[in-house]
């Protein structure tokens, strides 16, 4: 696992590089705020975390399988606790969150469409919560 960077991953530097290509500025990794936001957009008080599928427990995802061995079940199941508690800070420090799975961003016949609704989502500023892929919950 010394291999496994949690930072500056290839989907979270796609995202960036279209986030700038749209305009955005940003602030990324910034340790200030809950669970270390992997983009911080302070213009619209918007964190975006980018989650790895298997790492975050993505159910339902063909990029997450549970492995039978309990140290990756205790491992996933800490990590989407923590994801929840931080998520839960920031929506009350008045933080709006966008959470994007690892799957949306691989399918490259949808990322232009992805970023657009990103971008879209950012600026209009309506909900509080949103996940990517947008069969997820929008609070």
């Amino acid at each position: 696992m010394g291999n496994i960077h949690g930072k500056d991953t290839r989907i979270e530097n796609l995202v960036r590089k279209g986030l700038f290509s749209l305009g955005f500025r940003y602030r990324k990794n910034d340790k200030r705020y809950p669970g270390t936001p992997d983009i911080f957009l302070p213009n619209y008080k918007t964190v975006i975390f980018v989650n790895g599928c298997f790492w975050h427990g993505h159910e339902g995802c063909h990029l997450f399988h549970l492995p039978d061995k309990e140290y990756w079940k205790d491992k996933i199941a800490e990590n989407r606790r923590r994801d929840e508690r931080n998520v839960s800070k920031l929506l009350d420090q008045g933080f709006r969150v966008i959470i994007i799975w690892e799957c949306a961003i691989r399918k490259k016949d949808d990322y232009v469409s992805l970023m657009l609704s990103l971008a879209d989502e950012i600026r209009k500023g309506k909900n509080k919560l949103v996940v990517f892929p947008d069969d997820e919950l929008k609070i």
